[in-house]
């Protein structure tokens, strides 16, 4: 079995992937055309010649630009679908899947539009593709805490087809703690928390997050090494890191893979995940982010072995289906 085959051949859950950064270029024109939506490319070749990006922020205006083209519950449901169709190709078994409300709501589509569309794609994608998925819903944090508070209350007839929130889009300048309030009254009804930080954002915002929202996960993190104590209380609180490699060169955060961290963490003890964030602008989903590491960073089998069980035990899966899934791993390695 070659490594590639090998990497796909191990079940693995995903739990850093931003469905709307699924939305892959061809998909993006065609239902542009099918809503009427103007865009300012002229062809596949312009949006991809625009993904050579300075920083997060120029990613993310190119990323809510595309978004303009989701109208639909029938877009909704093509966007989810190709994604688990190509996550179940990897090998992912099941997806913890973010979505950002408010980069629709703000353009007035609402939540029975994308929800209902969400709902359709997952259902069906358990049943073909054999992959399971839950929803996390995200708020952006350039439109502040009570935006989030507001998109909050909007939800809240749709909070049986969520599992959790987390916090994401710009983060230089934006502490989690400007979320506390949102984030207590989501763990207050039974959901599970995440956030994005220390990408862009210093260590400071790592330990906001763990100690201000009371996350379970940090989405990225790879800033939290600069810190000895960080990391000790990572380690010790066993906290993931749902890391995206090929996502952090291409916004720069590393000049190569491997320069990336992960490896160096992974020594310190810290449990870490490989996911695709958003993989339609950067190159490469989740099987592909595990080879890259397994190429840069020399990971042998036993090493992704680990990184796909701890995704498993990371992941807001029921105890007996992450047995299952340890079992399923345990047979292929």
């Amino acid at each position: 079995m070659t490594d590639a085959a090998f990497i796909r051949s191990l079940p693995k859950v995903e739990m850093h992937i931003h469905i709307e950064g699924t939305l892959e270029p061809e998909m993006m024109f065609d239902l542009a055309a099918r809503n009427h939506v103007r865009l300012p490319y002229r062809s596949v070749d312009d949006v991809r010649a625009a993904y050579e990006f300075a920083d997060l922020q120029s990613f993310l205006d190119l990323l809510y630009r595309g978004a303009t083209a989701l109208r639909t519950v029938r877009d909704f449901d093509d966007l989810t679908s190709a994604y688990l169709r190509r996550a179940a190709a990897d090998g992912v078994r099941h997806a913890e899947i973010f979505f950002d409300p408010q980069v629709h709501t703000e353009r007035g589509v609402g939540f029975p539009v994308f929800m209902q569309g969400f709902a359709a794609a997952r259902t069906r994608a358990e049943q073909e593709f054999g992959v399971a998925s839950s929803l996390i819903m995200c708020f952006l944090r350039h439109l502040r805490g009570e935006a989030a508070t507001a998109t909050f209350e909007e939800a809240k007839p749709y909070l049986d087809q969520i599992v959790g929130v987390g916090l994401d889009s710009s983060e230089v300048g934006y502490p989690p703690s400007d979320f506390r309030q949102v984030f207590e009254s989501a763990r207050n009804v039974g959901l599970r928390a995440v956030a994005h930080a220390g990408e862009e954002g210093p260590p400071a915002y790592v330990w906001e997050a763990i100690d201000v929202l009371g996350v379970e996960r940090i989405d990225h993190g790879v800033r939290a090494e600069e810190d000895a104590a960080l990391v000790a209380r990572i380690v010790a609180d066993g906290i993931t890191l749902t890391m995206c490699p090929l996502s952090n060169v291409r916004l720069r955060v590393f000049d190569r893979i491997e320069d990336h961290n992960l490896a160096r963490l992974l020594d310190r003890g810290v449990k870490a995940t490989i996911n695709s964030d958003d993989p339609a602008y950067f190159g490469g989903y989740v099987a592909d982010d595990y080879a890259a590491v397994a190429s840069g960073l020399d990971l042998d089998r036993d090493e992704l072995v680990t990184l796909a069980r701890s995704s498993v035990e990371a992941s807001f899966l029921p105890l007996d289906a992450k047995g299952q899934l340890i079992n399923e791993i345990a047979a292929v390695a």
